[in-house]
């Protein structure tokens, strides 16, 4: 009898986390009412996750295996499919290649209802090929609430100012629109995406959904930018973390333990939701994983690189 007990008490807890590990399922279709990210009957959430390395860098992770361990062993409540557009073998060059990637990812977690990020993951400006590509994925996926698109990944330090992005972004986003008229849409500042300052003073107009990212990286990125973000937020500006680091900005150097625990706190207080940088199995401080770990899933703790286990920890932690 207390086996048979012990056996309904763990199917119990089991469907618990299987109800919790359904952010889809429980949100529904995501909309911004003011500066907050909002479920489908305009109650402020939180969506916290893993971002993917870039998909020609790491592309054996890019499969359904690795994405259903993030959801169901790390609870991760959103999936960054980081499709890069520049470096080799990119998007541009090899569009196949990209594709052959992003599908098992994006299809992945829609099967497990969690959220998804389609990322533009470039640092330069390729208007016409972005707007050929988010029209494809609107037409394909449009249909889904699970799918987030992330217009613009950082772009380059100076090189554009926000006037000029304002009118990529309009571009690129009226093109989705014609297909999904509702899904969130992220697009990102000069400087990295830093520049909320210059959002707040002159945000987009005549769209809706439409969120701004902010990246940062623990060990480089401080109070002025936390001070910067809070202000914009402050002034109506919905903010998204897509990228963030407990490392330098560079990807390396030391880890930012206590600061990595200092912006979690201020993320929970003001209700960003956030995706982790990154996983990948490079020797540098950002990677999550080391060499020897499996392509998909089933890490224990001597495969997560330290950085790795302090994000999963936040994960297990609030995601629940």
């Amino acid at each position: 009898m207390k086996k048979q007990f012990l056996t309904i008490l763990m199917l119990f807890a089991f469907a618990l986390s299987a109800s919790a590990l359904k952010p889809v399922k429980e949100y529904g279709q995501l909309k911004v009412v003011g500066s907050n990210l909002c479920d489908q009957n305009g109650k402020p959430v939180m969506l916290r996750g893993i971002s993917l390395g870039w998909h020609n860098l790491w592309p054996r992770f890019y499969n359904k295996k690795a994405v259903s361990w993030l959801i169901n062993d790390w609870h991760a409540t959103v999936i960054r499919a980081a499709m890069g557009v520049q470096i080799y073998d990119n998007y541009i060059d090899n569009p196949e290649f990209a594709m052959k990637c992003m599908t098992p990812v994006i299809e992945a977690a829609i099967k497990n209802d969690t959220y998804i990020i389609i990322d533009w993951h470039a640092h330069k400006m390729q208007t016409k090929e972005a707007v050929d590509f988010f029209g494809k994925m609107a037409q394909k996926y449009g249909k889904y609430p699970h799918v987030i698109y992330e217009l613009f990944n950082e772009p380059e330090g100076a090189k554009y100012t926000w006037e000029e992005l304002k009118v990529y972004a309009a571009t690129v986003i009226k093109e989705i629109r014609k297909y999904d008229p509702d899904n969130i849409i992220l697009m990102g500042s000069p400087h990295w995406d830093q520049d909320l300052h210059l959002v707040a003073e002159s945000p987009l107009q005549g769209f809706s959904n439409i969120m701004y990212t902010m990246h940062f990286y623990a060990a480089t990125h401080g109070k002025d930018l936390q001070d910067r973000t809070v202000a914009a937020i402050k002034k109506g500006i919905p903010v998204f973390v897509s990228e963030c680091g407990c490392s330098e900005a560079s990807g390396n150097g030391r880890l930012g333990d206590k600061e990595f625990r200092e912006w979690e706190a201020l993320m929970e207080q003001y209700n960003i939701s956030w995706a982790a940088w990154n996983l990948g199995d490079k020797d540098e401080t950002s990677a999550m994983l080391y060499p020897r770990a499996s392509s998909f899933g089933n890490w224990k703790d001597d495969v997560i690189t330290p950085g790795g286990k302090l994000v999963r920890s936040f994960l297990l932690e609030k995601n629940k």
